[in-house]
């Protein structure tokens, strides 16, 4: 059977398919920021159907985490509550972050630049630069401490990357 001569094709799309980053168990919230912002660039608005994204995406020892919301999901907002309760069951808290920071972490075999980041990442966005400012430069080693206060009119993302060349340029 032919198509009338001025007729357009139709065309429909049932299901729009979207690539999820893989589950970061020590990071839900990261993950989430991750995920939604894989939505909005798909498009994908419905609560019930970025749930199921979700719940595709997780592992099996995750899911059963959320064993209760998979279950027994919410008539309302199933997306908002798995990702509430991921966070807050498998997400480290604020205040043993805290903790972590102002206790005796260490820079290992970091670079200073990725060190810092782990700080920022263990202070979240509540912490004000100032702090991270004063606990960094004091967890370096010794060479670097020297060099760094001296610097004290400098930019914070300045300040890193001189501590990095610097540390480069010791290493052996």
């Amino acid at each position: 059977m032919s198509r009338p001569q001025n007729a357009q094709p139709t065309s429909s799309v049932d299901r729009l398919v979207v690539k999820l980053p893989p589950f970061v168990p020590p990071d839900p919230e990261l993950w989430f920021c991750m995920v939604e912002r894989s939505f909005e660039a798909s498009g994908v608005t419905s609560e019930s159907t970025r749930f199921g994204y979700v719940l595709g995406n997780l592992d099996p020892r995750y899911a059963a985490e959320v064993r209760d919301i998979i279950i027994n999901p919410p008539a309302t907002e199933p997306y908002a509550t798995i990702k509430e309760a991921l966070i807050r069951r498998l997400g480290t808290s604020q205040e043993l972050r805290t903790k972590q920071l102002l206790g005796q972490e260490e820079i290992g075999d970091r670079k200073p630049s990725k060190f810092l980041r782990h700080l920022q990442n263990l202070a979240g966005n509540s912490t004000p630069e100032n702090l991270l400012r004063t606990i960094w430069p004091g967890r370096l080693p010794q060479n670097l401490q020297t060099v760094i206060a001296t610097m004290k009119d400098k930019q914070l993302d300045e300040v890193v990357e001189i501590a990095d060349n610097i540390m480069e340029a010791t290493q052996t």
